[in-house]
């Protein structure tokens, strides 16, 4: 099974090897139509804490770091 890769922006970086970024994705309603846009955010792995608020990433899906932390930035 591949690995999910997904394209988001930085919201916050105050944690230490850790980062929040959101991801958005629009899609259409299935009865009305209407493209919808929807965001979540992810906290994932950045081991040398060198992204910071507000850059675009990419992230992957990895092995569990944490609780929360599923993901981890590529680039």
């Amino acid at each position: 099974m591949t690995k999910k890769i997904l394209k988001g922006i930085v919201t916050s970086s105050k944690s230490n090897k850790t980062v929040v970024v959101e991801v958005t994705r629009k899609f259409k309603h299935p009865f009305y139509e209407k493209i919808i846009k929807r965001s979540k955010k992810y906290h994932a792995h950045d081991e040398k804490n060198k992204f910071k608020e507000g850059e675009e990433v990419k992230i992957i899906e990895c092995k569990p770091f944490s609780k929360k932390k599923t993901w981890q930035v590529v680039e």
